[in-house]
């Protein structure tokens, strides 16, 4: 185990069985991590209680570790709250931390002053003034902007009314873009029904300013102010063409915020979806960094608490994707404003779903443009880097299977599928040398040398490793396997196996397999590997079940090396190939005459044995078999004419 630092393990007797923060210092005094803790005694005291032999990254923050200060907090609530504060201030190493939370604009109403003010803002502060965004499209933050200017007649002016107040009316005024209520030409009530509207067209309600809108016309119509009719039939046009055919969500009616999440090593990508009366109103995301071997419900907690929560306008509704272990915390610091649901299945569960893929875009899209990956994952990664519960995307996924006939001819095959894709140059194939034919197939034996030798050469020559590695079989070959892995330090490799019988996948570490849904994409990848595995070892197989046949058929004929095989068989593919082959082609393979030619196809039944000379006893040396021997025999067709090259050698 560790030894604390003496400065660390002098406190460490003293800290108190109480809730607060803890803020991890090196050598020079800058913080280098800042947790919570219900408790904090037995909490930080459990930083040196092991060497983490599992997280590499907390090892490295125990070993600059020099300092240590606590901050006690009445509950855990206030604790969640504190952390991210002191995280979003001071930035920590270890820490994970939102990415460029401090750059995306608000559009702030000032609906705390007599004369409210529409303008942007990139500081959030509690003055009582309503808050919209942050929006993360500045596009969309300036087409908003732009509908306020020419449908709403808000000041721009900064006077501080009514205590200040001009002598006369601005331009606004004489060009239509203000009403000029500094000088008393609208009064307080009509300006304030105005900024009632822009804060409705803001939160996403267009159809209840219509309406408004609409009221109003009437009643100026009716009062024979045609011109006030007029422009404000002007507003309800515009408003009526900003009704964009976006998404239409009929999810039990009301208004909710839907997180959608996903995640890539260290990198993660937290998408909100704002729905407001059944219409999708905004897309807002957050990228996070730092949250390498930091577990999905820390990073899904960091932007909740370090984000969502300070939103000004929050939904009643808040759909997360998966539950996490700081729900009831997050609820308390949301004080009662929020109600949590994390649903596994009907139109709510669909909704995530949505979110979840603009998530995954927004993901792909940084990592492209960080120059991390060369093509765009497909949807069925990220479901089975899900499913799996793994902490990076299985871009690079590999699968082993093996292939006998009858104990003989033992290969293994290992394919290679790159974002959901296969990438046939990276396939190979091999012989097993381990496995005793003589006593029967081993498969266990043949999954074992199949992983070791392949990741003993990747690792030799320095080749990138796979994100997961898939074996075509059940526990035993997954046992196998891990041997092999462990063998080679490769245990932390991500390691799964697929079973055919019942399509169950066995997890290493888990005692009980995975069933999956049999329409999950997930599931589907899967299978296509292993299927691809399977066809390629088969077709190995098959190969060197052909060469061992004609290896031996050759073997037959006299003075036929292996050298004068191996060119026959690089020459004609097959024994078939050879069959149908003149006696002129294989005279001109390499080391062939066509003395040694003619013994070739005499011995494989295409020619006919030379007819002896006269007197002779017997059939000439390298004649085929007699017809004692049952081995067909030439008719007429097949007679040798006296001189070979006068007439086609090949039988037909």
């Amino acid at each position: 185990m560790p030894a604390a630092p003496e400065a660390v393990a002098l406190k460490l007797a003293h800290l108190p069985e109480l809730p607060g923060v803890y803020l991890w210092k090196d050598a020079a005094g800058g913080i280098l991590y800042i947790g919570k803790a219900k408790r904090l005694r037995p909490r930080v005291r459990s930083y040196f209680a092991s060497e983490h032999p599992d997280n590499p990254k907390t090892r490295r923050l125990v070993e600059r570790i020099a300092d240590l200060e606590t901050i006690v907090v009445p509950d855990e609530a206030h604790a969640l709250v504190l952390e991210q504060n002191l995280i979003k201030e001071h930035r920590p190493k270890y820490n994970v931390m939102l990415r460029d939370d401090k750059t995306y604009p608000y559009i702030k109403v000032t609906v705390q002053e007599a004369y409210p003010r529409v303008f942007v803002t990139r500081q959030l502060r509690s003055d009582g003034g309503r808050y919209f965004g942050p929006y993360t499209d500045v596009a969309a933050m300036r087409r908003a902007l732009d509908v306020v200017k020419r449908i709403f007649t808000v000041r721009s002016c900064k006077y501080d009314m009514p205590r200040e107040m001009p002598e006369r009316a601005c331009l606004d005024y004489h060009i239509g873009r203000c009403k000029a209520p500094c000088v008393g030409l609208q009064s307080q009530s009509d300006y304030r029904a105005m900024i009632d509207e822009v804060v409705a067209f803001l939160d996403g309600r267009t159809d209840e300013v219509l309406r408004r809108v609409q009221q109003r016309m009437v009643e100026a119509s009716e009062a024979l102010d045609f011109e006030r009719a007029a422009e404000l039939r002007d507003a309800m046009v515009r408003l009526q063409r900003l009704e964009e055919p976006t998404v239409v969500l009929e999810v039990e009616g009301g208004d909710r915020d839907v997180v959608g999440y996903a995640r890539d090593g260290d990198d993660a990508a937290v998408t909100l979806l704002r729905i407001r009366q059944g219409k999708l109103v905004a897309r807002e995301h957050r990228f996070l960094e730092g949250v390498e071997e930091a577990p999905d419900g820390d990073v899904l907690a960091a932007y909740l608490v370090g984000s969502y929560l300070k939103a000004p306008a929050r939904a009643r509704e808040l759909l997360i994707p998966f539950d996490f272990e700081d729900r009831e915390l997050f609820e308390q610091a949301a004080e009662g404003s929020a109600k949590v649901l994390a649903p596994q299945r009907g139109p709510k569960r669909e909704l995530i779903d949505l979110a979840e893929q603009n998530a995954r875009h927004l993901l792909e899209e940084f990592k492209l443009a960080e120059q991390e990956t060369d093509e765009r994952a497909a949807d069925p990664v990220y479901d089975l880097g899900q499913e799996l519960g793994l902490q990076k995307l299985p871009r690079a996924l590999v699968c082993f299977d093996n292939s006998t006939a009858q104990g003989k001819d033992s290969v293994g095959s290992i394919v290679w599928f790159e974002n959901g894709r296969p990438r046939r140059s990276e396939y190979r194939t091999m012989k097993v040398k381990t496995v005793d034919e003589a006593q029967g197939p081993d498969d266990f034996q043949s999954m074992r040398e199949v992983v070791g030798r392949y990741f003993r050469r990747r690792l030799e020559e320095r080749k990138p490793l796979p994100d997961l590695v898939v074996i075509d079989g059940g526990k035993g070959q997954l046992s196998a396997a891990d041997e092999a892995l462990q063998a080679l330090g490769l245990a932390a490799l991500p390691l799964v196996s697929l079973a055919k019988r019942e399509e169950e996948v066995f997890v290493r570490g888990r005692s009980q397999p995975l069933r999956l849904s049999r329409r999950s994409p997930a599931l589907r990848l899967l299978q296509q590997a292993r299927d691809e595995a399977h066809r390629t070892a088969v077709g190995y197989n098959r190969k060197r079940r052909t060469m061992r046949t004609i290896t031996s058929e050759l073997l037959r004929i006299p003075g036929i090396g292996p050298k004068k095989r191996s060119a026959l068989l690089v020459a004609f593919g097959s024994l078939q190939g050879v069959r149908e082959a003149t006696l002129a082609q294989v005279a001109a393979v390499d080391g062939f005459s066509e003395t040694s030619a003619r013994r070739v196809l005499e011995a494989l039944g295409v020619l006919a044995p030379a007819a002896a000379e006269p007197g002779a006893d017997g059939p000439p040396a390298g004649a085929g078999p007699s017809p004692e021997s049952g081995a067909p025999q030439a008719g007429p067709a097949d007679e040798v004419s006296p001189d070979p090259a006068d007439r086609p050698s090949r039988v037909s």
